[in-house]
């Protein structure tokens, strides 16, 4: 039997037109069926401090979650992104699909209780333990839509094409065996990952060639052709990876791609590090998202993207946890921030302009990017997902505050999330600050990873 429509009646709430005081909105068949303005609560009426939408996390790797706080203690060389990823390699050959699954729904949890309705899952563990493939393509993509489904997260599948080791047609190393595959049985996979999600509310598919160096020109065109949903790629996330690309292409990866590829709005460039001048400008004009990813890229000391620049020139972005070493909606957009600060040396670097809130940017901006990025809605709107964040309003450091002063608020000054309850198309998945499922996903991630870590 389906639910009658419910209202919920908030303090405040940031709307399309932006932010209104004492709004009633009615759920419906998991979308936003009514908005009323300036009413007063009814009795008994659930309410709520401080609305404001869901935002989308364009990019995560949900696996390792698993691993976060693993890869902190100091090798005996120079540490970074390789000697990091080295020890991903090892944390993912144990990985059953089981255990994918159990890590995938706890770090969903986690995201919907930070602010995240609709994640970017950039997926590429593949292959069975010892390279592989399993009988059914999709199984570890099971995994994932279980996840999904067991949180409440909407869900962009990215299934990624991964062929090569390095620029070139380099064979891929034994770290990645769980990781590549070629052409055809990746088109295959892509159907059945689109199958897998069918029984989930309004998921998405796209397809993520994972980088330049690991497919080749011809397998980067023949991706980008399957199917007509989001196109996502890492570049020049590191200084290696743009040396390695000029000495084979003679080209940096930002420009290779702007000059090789049909870079448009489907696209989703992850990371986009380092790049100049031109690049910044030519990416913005494109009409494609940076996917930035502030939290991962300082763990890894991958370096600071040229955000003012590239917001300057029009550039549309959004905020993804990756690595998910630590989930936090409110951190992404604040680490993103702060590095401009430290880089120029100068305060409110992303406001762009006098008198307009840094924290008000830095979240109409995700929200919008975000959504395109991943397909999903950007708003609170009639007939839009009843995708929705109610900030307590009581929580102290949000006291006295309205309109964009409760996202600065929220962004820079919380020391504990004001996230209080969430819904995800209508479904109430947080409460009181914590998913629902919480004991029940948390009890069978401590059960994984203690296993694995024993």
């Amino acid at each position: 039997m389906t639910a009658g429509p419910t209202t919920v009646w908030f303090q405040e709430a940031l709307l399309e037109d932006g932010w209104v005081p004492d709004v009633r909105l009615t759920l419906a068949d998991g979308l936003i069926a009514r908005i009323e303005t300036n009413v007063r609560r009814e009795a008994g009426e659930a309410s709520h401090g401080v609305a404001v939408p869901g935002l989308c996390n364009l990019h995560s790797h949900a696996f390792q979650r698993g691993m976060a706080g693993l890869a902190e203690v100091a090798g005996p060389v120079s540490d970074n992104f390789w000697t990091w990823r080295e020890a991903m390699y090892r944390f993912v050959d144990r990985l059953t699909p089981e255990d994918n699954a159990a890590i995938a729904a706890f770090a969903f949890a986690e995201m919907l209780e930070a602010g995240f309705t609709r994640v970017g899952e950039f997926h590429y563990l593949h292959n069975d333990l010892d390279g592989t493939p399993f009988r059914d393509p999709a199984e570890m993509i099971h995994g994932i839509v279980a996840a999904a489904a067991a949180s409440g997260i909407a869900l962009t599948l990215l299934p990624v094409f991964y062929a090569h080791s390095q620029f070139g047609g380099a064979a891929p190393a034994p770290g990645q065996r769980r990781f590549v595959m070629g052409l055809e049985a990746f088109e295959q996979l892509v159907e059945a990952g689109r199958r897998a999600v069918a029984r989930l509310p309004d998921p998405l598919v796209g397809v993520a060639p994972h980088s330049l160096r690991a497919v080749s020109p011809e397998e980067l065109r023949v991706v980008a052709r399957l199917g007509d949903g989001p196109i996502h790629i890492h570049a020049a996330e590191q200084t290696k990876e743009v040396d390695d690309c000029v000495a084979w292409s003679g080209a940096r990866p930002v420009e290779w791609l702007l000059a090789n590829a049909d870079v448009d709005r489907r696209w989703c460039l992850i990371h986009a590090t380092h790049m100049t001048g031109s690049e910044t400008a030519g990416l913005a004009a494109s009409g494609a998202v940076a996917g930035l990813c502030p939290v991962t890229e300082a763990n890894l000391g991958d370096g600071v993207f040229p955000t003012a620049d590239y917001l300057a020139a029009g550039g549309a972005f959004g905020i993804g946890t990756d690595s998910n070493v630590l989930i936090d909606a409110a951190g992404e957009l604040r680490a993103l921030e702060y590095a401009q600060r430290l880089s120029r040396r100068a305060r409110n670097v992303l406001a762009g302009e006098p008198g307009v809130s840094t924290g008000g940017r830095l979240f109409r901006g995700a929200l919008a990017g975000g959504a395109q990025a991943l397909g999903g809605a950007s708003g609170l709107e009639v007939g839009a997902p009843a995708d929705l964040v109610a900030l307590d309003a009581g929580h102290p450091t949000l006291a006295m505050k309205r309109g964009d002063a409760v996202l600065d608020s929220w962004i820079f000054a919380c020391r504990h999330s004001p996230v209080m309850a969430v819904w995800r198309r209508g479904r109430q998945v947080v409460a009181e600050g914590r998913h629902v499922e919480r004991p029940a996903l948390e009890r069978r991630y401590r059960e994984v990873l203690g296993r694995l870590l024993a």
